[in-house]
């Protein structure tokens, strides 16, 4: 998999994705992640890629040239699954989101900035809106990281362990059971004696049981759509 992220301030990122896991999965040839300075696309002389809103009103707006610019240059090169924009009115990002996007080819992320980017970059670019929460972020770099992790550890080969992802919360719309590691003991607070038992099948059926009662006092509403 290719993810391009299309922001104005991608050293905001740059970090981020040199970093466990995300890393380790570059370097294995798992996914490949290119960050693009929406300025380089810019005709300004000053690299400008912003201006005010038709119709008056607080707020910058991102010009929708270089964002043509630049996704139509990408796009020249290589196909593209989905074209995403990272926004506060789009679809409720969540594990089935990040399961479907993971199965794609190539994504691109466009980050939002300002007062958002011209309504005609979403009409003829974007094919997909994310928004990770009901609440306002400076940009979507943010967002965007957050959403490219979740989809990059599900590739095959990322984790060290693939069978891990399939155990996380979210998966059967169940949150994940209580784990513990040593010591067994901890001041007087004893791990479940089922863990030491070494009886696979009923330590499958414990965490189960957890991660059912878990979702009923935290998440019931997970429960509403599944079979449980």
């Amino acid at each position: 998999m290719r993810i391009d992220i299309i922001s104005v301030v991608p050293k905001l990122m740059e970090s981020f994705f040199a970093h466990s896991i995300i890393k380790r999965g570059a370097e294995a040839g798992h996914v490949e992640v290119v960050l693009h300075d929406l300025r380089d696309y810019s005709l300004s002389k000053h690299r400008q890629v912003d201006d005010y809103a038709f119709g008056g009103g607080a707020g910058m707006v991102l010009s929708i040239e270089p964002i043509a610019r630049c996704i139509r240059h990408l796009q020249s090169q290589r196909t593209y699954d989905e074209v995403i924009y990272m926004t506060p009115d789009g679809e409720p990002f969540n594990q089935r989101i990040a399961n479907t996007l993971s199965l794609k080819g190539n994504l691109i992320f466009l980050c939002g900035h300002y007062k958002g980017v011209d309504q005609r970059v979403r009409d003829l670019f974007v094919t997909k809106e994310i928004s990770i929460g009901d609440f306002v972020l400076s940009g979507g770099e943010l967002a965007a990281a957050v959403c490219a992790d979740a989809i990059i550890r599900l590739i095959p080969g990322v984790l060290n362990d693939e069978t891990s992802a399939l155990t996380d919360s979210f998966q059967d719309n169940l949150l994940a059971p209580p784990v513990y590691t040593r010591p067994a003991e901890f001041e007087g607070h004893q791990i479940p004696e089922i863990l030491l038992s070494g009886h696979e099948a009923k330590i499958i059926e414990w965490r189960f049981e957890q991660a059912i009662e878990r979702t009923k006092q935290r998440r019931p509403d997970l429960l509403d759509d599944s079979v449980f």
